[in-house]
């Protein structure tokens, strides 16, 4: 993780109105491609007494830093307090590794100078950048080892290219430290202006206190694999549900929603024709086309079924059907163009295999009650939705053999959106009683 700004020239700018402080109403921050501000917090000083003794700070992680709700503002309140005790802190920065499959960890950077602490999401690939691979949380990831180094002097410069961005604002000291835990890789830094920098004294302080501190990172830490985790395989609504202990069998509600399926065409012959390893790249490239449109508008992606996608964009209050509509017909449109430019110009791996284009795929929008909740077996349960609706939905998507067009909208769905659409025929579907009215936005030109 980068341990601080751009070391390879991809600067972000990010600019963020702060609120309750009396630090600067807008700050300007810098950070390298591949991280992400989440939530930002400008309470400064103010979290923490404007005095306070080591003893008071272990009481504190011992009997009250549990009462904040998150990690952002547990950290900038001990950060405060150890200023407070006399430490002389000017810049700190507590990085997290995490299980997630886009996600190398979280970091979250604090200054004192401008109040603020910053929780930020690092993806990936910014391991095997150069920002990464000459950063001193590089060395002490492999190694293990605390390090110390001095930003003004030549030798510390030469190593790691940030000592001259650290050096050039005016930072005599620079420490890292590695945390506990086996399996993921954790660290704090810490950077004074102190003309002295660090004493041997204020550095065992450190270290005494990061002890209680780290029970406090490891609480979170296990909330915070926990939500990712379940978001990756779950969603963020069914995550939440289940997060907040609605996980007996059978536990859920009935919801409006406009629902979404979505299927390949021609995935048996694709399978039997392309490698295992092939076939996945392909559905990971058209998944990520199509569930990257659910989610970019608002919708939930439900499950994926071999190479099917069911979602929902649940109605609301309000105008909430419209709303819903509109964003299930645009979320399509985005697939559908996504699926065409995948075609034109395959990213690799999909350059190199021979034999799937064109890849085509339907979607059917259908508007119902469904029940959304926890089904399954005692030992094995499922969040998803059931209901008529959701049959109807299936079957409607199968009509893309038949009729052509690669979105059908039931009238259902149709009658909360003010766009123009053909109407395709009635037809019959298996368990309903009366043919169905069915809509497409047109064909695409040029298909």
């Amino acid at each position: 993780m980068s341990d601080d700004q751009s070391l390879d020239g991809l600067w972000v700018s990010i600019r963020f109105e702060c609120v309750n402080s009396s630090a600067p109403p807008s700050i300007l921050r810098n950070y390298p491609d591949g991280v992400t501000v989440i939530k930002r917090s400008a309470r400064g000083a103010a979290c923490a007494p404007a005095e306070a003794s080591y003893a008071d700070i272990e009481h504190w992680l011992l009997h009250d830093a549990g009462s904040e709700p998150e990690l952002l503002l547990t950290y900038e309140a001990f950060l405060w307090r150890m200023v407070a005790a006399g430490l002389p802190l000017d810049r700190a920065s507590l990085h997290i590794g995490t299980l997630h499959p886009q996600l190398l960890g979280f970091a979250w950077n604090w200054r004192r100078s401008d109040w603020l602490c910053d929780e930020v999401k690092v993806r990936h690939f910014t391991a095997g950048t150069d920002a990464y691979k000459l950063n001193p949380l590089s060395r002490i990831f492999e190694s293990g080892e605390p390090l110390r180094r001095h930003p003004q002097r030549p030798d510390a410069q030469a190593e790691f290219p940030i000592m001259r961005e650290l050096a050039a604002n005016g930072y005599t000291e620079y420490l890292a430290l590695p945390l506990g835990g086996d399996r993921f890789r954790h660290a704090v830094t810490f950077a004074t202006i102190d003309p002295d920098g660090f004493a041997d004294d204020d550095v065992e302080q450190i270290k005494r206190l990061l002890r209680l501190f780290m029970l406090h990172v490891e609480r979170h830490i296990a909330v915070r694999i926990a939500t990712n985790t379940l978001n990756a395989y779950l969603g963020p609504v069914a995550a939440g549900k289940v997060l907040s202990g609605e996980i007996g069998r059978g536990a859920g509600q009935s919801i409006r929603a406009m629902i979404w399926v979505s299927d390949l065409r021609g995935f048996t012959d694709l399978s039997g024709r392309l490698s295992g390893a092939d076939m996945i790249a392909l559905l990971n490239a058209y998944f990520e086309t199509f569930a990257g449109a659910v989610l970019a508008n608002g919708g939930e992606v439900l499950k994926f079924m071999g190479d099917g996608l069911l979602a929902v964009f649940p109605l609301g209050d309000g105008d909430g059907a419209r709303a819903a509509a509109r964003a299930a017909l645009a979320a399509a449109e985005q697939a559908i163009a996504g699926l065409d430019q995948l075609n034109r110009a395959a990213p690799p791996p999909l350059d190199r295999i021979d034999g799937w284009r064109p890849l085509r795929a339907g979607i059917a929008l259908h508007e119902g009650e469904v029940f959304f909740g926890n089904i399954g077996a005692p030992e094995r349960l499922d969040f998803t939705v059931i209901g008529p609706a959701v049959n109807e939905a299936s079957r409607v998507e199968a009509l893309q053999k038949i009729i052509g067009r690669d979105i059908l909208i039931t009238a259902a769905a149709a009658r909360h959106l003010d766009t123009p659409l053909d109407h395709v025929g009635d037809h019959a579907l298996r368990g309903v009683a009366e043919p169905m009215a069915i809509y497409s936005p047109g064909p695409t030109a040029g298909r």
